[in-house]
């Protein structure tokens, strides 16, 4: 009930902006302005994959548009949480009831970007799409731009679905997979196919990973295997206002609070399912360490997973733990890229340590990891949270991955390259879609290659590329 009482008062509020829009209120963009873009996503909650991809996003926006000319605000939940990141944006605390929020902000702009990437589902939080389709809409019914950009859409709940179908189809989606084109075509969203954003992102050097691991027990030269769980089965969030008012008054639903009046699914058999899967991860990284001499790892891309990474380390009875809440972004990715092997739960656990062709198998609770091992042609290295016989599975993959990781690299590496080439083409859609909006909004004029549409390329991933463009040539050429 509650979740659906946001979707009306976000409803409203764009009708509202709608209307008084027409009435002559609100601003638009005049030649000579720079630009200025509100950046809506689920940021400030130290999850490594959301930051990324926003870091990454306002790099490439800074260098199709150029920086001078563009002036941008990111939405965060905790601004103490997002410190030093995303360059010089502006940054602006979220608020737990954010649609007086977002009307506010959004009139102050020239156009909206959602960044998250799980844009369009209610898997997680009905209340993050909302905001999102809030966002959009609010932009969308003021003439500017609107874009989603790198989305996933999924199954929607069907006062959400309305929602979207209703208030999103003036904007312009870029999604990461024709799997959510596919969603948003069934609800008259109109798409063009991209892909995810963080493909270039640059962490800090390969130096700090090893030396992080070096500190933590690593002797420098047994293979590392690095495992990235979640607990998958406490989503989706939802909004209870009764429950926070037990909470507030009694502290009442500790275990299952996130925040405000936002809880996670509870329950015995929430509790059952997450610990088979804890148990069966468990039971990999003892594998991993006493039958194929590995040095187990564990990360937590996001400050929630550290629970499992937690508990999985001591069920093995140690095992070094990195969190995103001890390290940032920049920090956590390295490590990720240090290591040899992976299994992670985390879509951009996977998709941030692939640049450095790190072997990785997914285990999955929905369709993302799931799309992305299709799309490397990894079906086999696919596994989901709820099997019941996880732990078999992920110790057959370990030796898998260990025999055939030259091979994993190598489709790997051409994923990589792929998606980053289809991330130039997203910076076209962006200039294209600037363009068409504010037809005076200088574009930088002249011949310009593909790289012109991508932030600047850091040396390892300008190597992959080169790598795999002179294979593609020598192929062409016999």
């Amino acid at each position: 009930m509650t979740d659906l009482m946001l979707e009306a008062w976000v409803a409203a509020l764009i009708e509202r902006t709608k209307l008084e829009w027409m009435l002559g209120r609100g601003r638009t963009w005049k030649p000579g302005e720079r630009l200025k873009l509100f950046f809506a996503g689920y940021n400030g909650a130290r999850n490594t994959g959301s930051d990324v991809r926003v870091e990454e996003i306002l790099r490439q926006v800074r260098q199709v548009l150029g920086a001078d000319r563009v002036q941008l605000t990111v939405a965060a939940l905790n601004l103490n949480l997002t410190r030093g990141y995303f360059g010089d944006a502006l940054q602006v605390r979220l608020p737990d009831l954010f649609p007086p929020f977002l009307y506010k902000e959004v009139r102050q702009h020239h156009g909206v970007i959602a960044c998250e990437g799980s844009m369009f589902k209610s898997k997680f939080a009905n209340a993050v799409t909302t905001m999102i389709i809030g966002a959009l809409g609010m932009a969308a019914v003021e003439n500017k731009l609107s874009i989603g950009y790198g989305a996933e859409a999924g199954y929607m709940d069907p006062s959400l679905a309305r929602l979207c179908a209703r208030y999103c189809r003036q904007s312009v989606v870029v999604t990461r997979n024709a799997e959510s084109q596919a969603v948003l075509s069934g609800l008259g969203v109109g798409s063009e196919l991209g892909t995810d954003t963080a493909w270039t992102f640059e962490a800090h050097p390969p130096e700090y990973g090893r030396k992080a691991l070096v500190d933590a027990g690593w002797d420098g030269v047994t293979p590392v295997i690095i495992f990235c769980p979640i607990n998958p089965f406490f989503w989706p969030v939802k909004a209870s206002t009764l429950k926070w008012i037990a909470h507030g008054v009694t502290g009442a639903y500790k275990q299952s609070h996130y925040r405000g009046p936002y809880f996670h699914k509870a329950g015995p058999e929430v509790d059952a399912s997450y610990q088979q899967y804890l148990d069966a991860f468990a039971q990999a990284a003892k594998a991993a360490r006493q039958k194929y001499r590995m040095f187990p790892v564990l990360v937590a891309c996001e400050r929630l997973d550290a629970h499992a990474c937690r508990s999985i380390a001591e069920g093995i009875g140690g095992a070094p733990v990195f969190t995103s809440e001890e390290h940032d972004m920049y920090q956590l990715v390295s490590i990720l890229r240090a290591g040899h092997l992976m299994i992670s739960s985390r879509y951009h656990g996977i998709v941030t340590s692939m640049p450095a062709l790190v072997a990785s198998a997914g285990v999955t609770m929905d369709e993302r990891i799931r799309n992305l091992m299709q799309e490397r042609g990894h079906d086999h290295l696919l596994m989901t949270v709820d099997d019941p016989t996880l732990g078999e599975k992920l110790v057959r993959t370990i030796g898998v991955l260990q025999r055939e990781r030259e091979m994993i690299a190598d489709g790997i590496g051409r994923t990589v390259v792929r998606n980053i080439k289809t991330m130039a083409r997203m910076g076209v859609f962006l200039e294209r879609a600037v363009h068409e909006r504010y037809p005076e909004f200088p574009i930088q004029a002249g011949v310009r290659s593909w790289e012109d549409y991508l932030p600047p390329l850091h040396p390892g991933l300008r190597r992959l590329v080169e790598l795999y463009d002179s294979r593609a040539q020598a192929m062409t050429a016999n």
